[in-house]
């Protein structure tokens, strides 16, 4: 046996529910079935969207002839964009044109383990490479410390000086490049960020510039990267305070486009509570003549708007049009308030009528008598109770003196 075992009950009444979704999937636009469409959702189901009366070509038959409506989706809530705010002006002079990347500058091995005769040998090619800088000699500076490099590729001061002599060469993405490896052996070099800052500078690089100068001095405070960093300052400030404003306008921007798409859920689920789905009482060959009979007047009472008022109910209506392809599925709802209303309100308004046509025997329904089967005149007066049928309590939802069958005695066959 299962260990989710489900009662007869519940499998019939889960079955009519599915069926009236089948023919009427507006019902899961109910405001009382949100937490099934929640899960429907988790579960990654569709769910078809609320018919509000507006249908979009082409059109197809279904059913029985139905119309089967494609509705357009409504678009995505868009918010009326300003414009962007423009980037601030800049005070770009001495600004230089990149130099292309070098990918055949030498970076040595820094992995390699330098021995004492290579460092001296490097000390000593770095002691000429200075002494080239300050004479101005830079490229020839430059190829000193390449040929230092080269014996000693862990040194990370050598990397940032010959970074210098790039800078004096306008290449300051080789200088960058330098610095970067400077800083992977030494992250604490200052000239490596003081000279790395500079070249950002030459290239416009504001933001980046003032970082790695405010660092430079933060680790080894320096006169001339203390003055380059207030060169880059208001231009690095300009830049960071337009980015930060063009942050908060995208988080806004965001905020209202998620209370957009809320306000539009609200207003669908507003609409769909407002307007339920339109129910269509049964017709002779499903409806009430199947369940009543030919009564005169019944007509009359289908539009009755006490009547309709209940059948408006997707509940009531799934359940009604499941009784009326087969009278004996009534004995599904009787634990249903809503269908055991409308019954009694029908009741009434049938009381002193004609009798109805027979129906198979039922068993009582709450509040009524039970119903004999065959009888060819009906009976008067409503739902009455002759012998034959197992009548119900007699203070069902309709109030005490409601009519009840006989109770069948030990000897009665029941089968």
């Amino acid at each position: 046996m299962s260990e989710y075992a489900l009662s007869p009950e519940l499998l019939a009444n889960t079955s009519t529910f599915v069926e009236a979704l089948k023919t009427h999937p507006g019902i899961l636009h109910h405001p009382d079935l949100a937490f099934f469409r929640e899960y429907l959702q988790s579960l990654g189901a569709r769910i078809p969207p609320k018919d509000d009366g507006k249908q979009s070509s082409p059109t197809s038959a279904g059913p029985a002839g139905d119309e089967v409506k494609f509705e357009t989706p409504e678009p995505e809530p868009e918010l009326q964009d300003d414009a962007d705010e423009a980037y601030p002006d800049l005070d770009e002079e001495g600004v230089i044109e990149a130099d292309p990347q070098n990918l055949d500058q030498e970076m040595g091995n820094p992995d390699a383990a330098a021995t004492e005769e290579d460092i001296e040998k490097s000390n000593a090619l770095k002691s000429e490479a200075v002494g080239q800088y300050a004479e101005g000699n830079y490229a020839e500076a430059i190829d000193k410390y390449t040929e230092a490099i080269k014996l000693n590729g862990g040194s990370a001061i050598l990397f940032a000086k010959r970074g210098q002599a790039f800078l004096q060469l306008n290449k300051p993405n080789a200088c960058i490049k330098d610095c970067n490896r400077a800083l992977q052996i030494n992250p604490d070099s200052a000239v490596a960020y003081k000279f790395r800052g500079r070249a950002h500078r030459l290239l416009g690089h504001w933001e980046e510039a003032a970082v790695d100068l405010r660092q430079a001095c933060k680790i080894d405070f320096d006169d001339q990267a203390d003055a380059w960093l207030k060169e880059v300052t208001p231009n690095a400030r300009k830049v960071e305070e337009w980015r930060l404003r063009k942050k908060r306008r995208d988080e806004e921007k965001e905020i209202k486009l998620r209370k957009l798409r809320a306000q539009e859920r609200a207003r669908a689920h507003a609409e769909a509570s407002a307007n339920p789905p339109p129910f269509t009482a049964p017709d002779e060959e499903s409806g009430a003549e199947n369940l009543f009979g030919s009564i005169p007047g019944l007509d009359k009472i289908m539009n009755d708007p006490e009547v309709l008022e209940l059948f408006s109910d997707p509940e009531v209506a799934a359940a009604f049009n499941d009784v009326g392809k087969n009278p004996m599925n009534i004995l599904k709802y009787q634990s249903n308030p809503k269908v055991a209303k409308l019954l009694g309100i029908l009741k009434n308004k049938m009381g002193g009528m004609g009798g109805m046509g027979g129906m198979g025997g039922m068993g009582g329904f709450p509040g009524f008598g039970g119903m004999p089967g065959g009888m060819p005149g009906g009976m008067p007066g409503g739902f009455g109770a002759p012998p034959g049928g197992f009548g119900g309590p007699t203070d069902g939802p309709f109030g005490p003196g409601a009519q009840t069958g006989p109770k069948p005695s030990p000897g009665d066959d029941l089968d």
